[in-house]
């Protein structure tokens, strides 16, 4: 399944369940995301089973992918997906990485 695929999965999710579903709710979508973010850090923490790591991981996509349903509508996210990629298999090594001197 591609991201494309998915925001329309998570649009009938959030049309079904009655979900937050307006371009204002976007900041709590993202804030949603940074808290499954953090669901997911405590479970790899408490050495929980990987199943509950990457589910708290499927939760954080979820709420990117829906705020980015609503906020850039006209965006094929698998493209995007594709071009930064791309952009960033082109950078150096470790850029970014300004106090790293090791190189490979």
């Amino acid at each position: 399944m591609q991201l494309e695929e998915m925001k329309k999965e998570i649009e009938t999710l959030v049309i079904t369940k009655g979900f937050y579903n307006n371009p204002e709710d976007i900041p709590k979508k993202l804030l949603f995301a940074f808290i499954e973010l953090g669901e997911a850090s405590d479970a790899w923490k408490k050495g929980l089973p990987e199943e509950k790591f990457a589910e708290e991981i499927i939760d954080v996509i979820f709420y990117l992918l829906d705020a980015s349903r609503l906020a850039c509508p006209n965006t094929n996210m698998d493209e995007t997906f594709k071009k930064k990629l791309e952009k960033n298999l082109n950078r150096p090594y470790q850029y970014g990485e300004g106090h790293r001197t090791n190189t490979p």
